[in-house]
């Protein structure tokens, strides 16, 4: 077989390793090394030692000459050097920071306040409780980030409540499951931060491109919950005085100064400080992660027991995503020796597509990957194959990274591997069905396809921040 054959292969297999449930990182690294191998294979620079091994030389010496011969192919040289690469990417540092941040704020008692703060605020609106559940859900999700955490938290805090409220399970669940997926998006988010150390592009620029696409987002969500609750009254019944209680005004802008405030400031302190240029994104994560822990401090909540934890499961996420960083690049390095890439290119630009076809046509297969895969393995394994072709369609990546961003909102959502589903029937009463929260979650899932209309017909949306920020 020819090389460009034997990536094909490379690729099919591990495709089909993936849909087997092989721990995808090591797969890729057990792929790479095995196939760059061959791929590197020089039998002259390889057995150079051995060759001169003399006739009376000893068992050992042959066999460590043997040993050395073996592992004098570059493969090995690649493996290390694209490992020291990924773990010297000054993008990647503000990973562990970010999501130090995240779990320490999920601990910090912060959404419940929240929650019954905003519930109260908003208790004249149509679907008040469904606003109030959206909005925690979209501030908790940012400041996090970790769509499982949000969607557990925000089912036991706020489905009992909606449920007891007389709201129907399904409206109830969709509003959780599609709140808390939009951390992934808004800034500042870890995807967007992974997709800059994959694409090359300016995580600040990210920044600014996916914040009104995220407002767009979250606003045709809010349209729908209200509309809803106006057009349907009995799928979100207005809150009775003993389930929302009056409160003075004063008292409610000093639980607003107390619950709602600080962790929009801390996002925005956050958030602000990239966009202004303020700090670099890994400065501001560390300052992010210091206010989750001040916050923690003040709400009380800030125990030895609770640092650990936010600890070790920062430290697991950190390593999972840059060990799947190194086998990624070990494996498309490999991939584009062979001549894959070469071939996807030619084959693609084969096809006669215009810019918006290919678009179609990628967002199709990311939105398909999105059910088997999570985002961190379609962000790190399969847009980088898309990457190269964007030049042929003088589409800017940018552009491309946000269209992805919203598009992996669906692979939380879209029946039947929708994850965030799955979280919330986890911790659900057991009278809410899994077929009403799929039920819940598919005019969400709407509204993530009218966003990315919305963005393929006015890419202004997702330009003009940037430029005005910082230039064309």
């Amino acid at each position: 077989m020819t090389n460009p054959e034997i990536a094909l292969l490379m690729l099919g297999l591990f495709i089909l390793l993936v849909f087997l449930g092989f721990p995808i990182a090591f797969t890729l690294m057990a792929m790479g090394i095995g196939f760059g191998y061959y791929a590197y294979y020089d039998a002259g620079r390889m057995w150079r030692s051995f060759n001169r091994l003399t006739e009376d030389a000893g068992t050992w010496d042959q066999w460590s000459l043997w040993l050395e011969g073996f592992y004098n192919n570059r493969i090995f040289d690649l493996f290390i050097n694209q490992t020291y690469t990924v773990m010297s990417n000054e993008v990647l540092t503000a990973v562990p920071l970010f999501l130090f941040m995240g779990y320490i704020v999920e601990r910090a008692n912060i959404v419940d306040r929240l929650f019954t703060t905003l519930n109260i605020a908003a208790k004249n609106a149509p679907g008040s409780m469904g606003v109030a559940a959206l909005i925690t859900c979209a501030l908790f999700a940012t400041a996090t980030g970790i769509v499982g955490a949000v969607v557990t938290l925000m089912g036991l805090l706020a489905l009992p409540a909606m449920l007891k409220a007389r709201y129907e399970p399904s409206f109830a669940s969709g509003i959780i499951c599609a709140g808390g997926t939009l951390g992934i998006l808004i800034p500042p988010s870890i995807m967007l931060i992974v997709y800059a150390a994959a694409s090359g592009v300016s995580i600040v620029r990210l920044y600014a491109g996916a914040l009104l696409p995220g407002l767009v987002l979250v606003g045709l969500y809010l349209l729908y919950v209200i509309g809803r609750s106006i057009l349907q009254p009995s799928v979100a019944p207005r809150p009775t005085k003993e389930e929302v209680p009056d409160v003075p005004f004063g008292k409610l802008v000093f639980m607003l100064v107390t619950s709602f405030f600080p962790l929009a400031v801390l996002i925005l302190a956050v958030l602000g400080s990239i966009l202004f240029g303020l700090a670099t994104p890994t400065e501001a994560a560390a300052i992010g992660a210091l206010g989750g822990m001040v916050l923690a401090v003040l709400y009380r909540a800030m125990t030895f027991q609770r640092l650990r934890e936010s600890v070790y499961l920062t430290v697991r996420t950190t390593a999972m995503v840059c060990w799947l960083f190194v086998g990624s690049y070990t494996f498309s390095s490999v991939f584009s020796y062979l001549g894959g890439e070469q071939v996807i290119s030619e084959f693609v630009e084969g096809l006669d597509l215009t810019p918006l076809q290919f678009l179609l046509m990628a967002q199709l297969i990311i939105f398909l990957l999105g059910w088997p895969l999570e985002w961190s393995e379609i962000i790190i394994i399969f847009v980088p194959i898309f990457l190269p072709l964007l030049a042929m369609f003088d589409i800017d990546p940018l552009f491309f990274g946000i269209l992805v961003a919203l598009n992996l909102q669906t692979s939380f959502l879209t029946p039947p591997m929708a994850m965030s589903a799955y979280y919330l029937k986890g911790i659900a009463p057991p009278e809410v069905q899994l077929t009403q929260i799929f039920k819940g979650v598919m005019p969400f899932l709407l509204m993530v396809f009218i966003s990315m209309a919305v963005v393929y017909i006015f890419p202004a949306v997702v330009f003009h921040l940037p430029e005005v920020f910082y230039g064309r």
